[in-house]
């Protein structure tokens, strides 16, 4: 199995909410359709209103390339100011097992 996940939790800015992290992200979810390796993006939010942002790559590589372009390729993107960065923890893990 080489696929990996990447899993990044972080809080929104002051003042929005989840939808408008949703709306802000409109650029980000067309472009990750566009990666090499992308697979699958879901986004959760905790009770305590944390964000899980979690998609699923290929390979670890893929997952890799992709989020050094966000901060590239996407650098005008709405999205990075709907994110408190100062919460943000970012991780990357190839799977070892999967069901379905």
């Amino acid at each position: 199995m080489r696929e990996a996940m990447e899993i990044t939790t972080f809080r929104l800015a002051p003042g929005l909410t989840m939808k408008d992290f949703i709306v802000a992200n409109a650029d980000v979810d067309t472009w990750l359709q566009q990666q090499p390796g992308f697979l699958l993006r879901r986004i959760c939010e905790h009770a305590d209103g944390s964000v899980i942002d979690m998609l699923l790559w290929a390979t670890a590589q893929d997952g890799r390339r992709a989020a050094s372009g966000i901060v590239t390729e996407l650098a005008t993107s709405p999205v990075h100011a709907a994110i408190d960065q100062a919460t943000v923890a970012w991780s990357i893990h190839r799977c070892r097992h999967a069901v379905g």
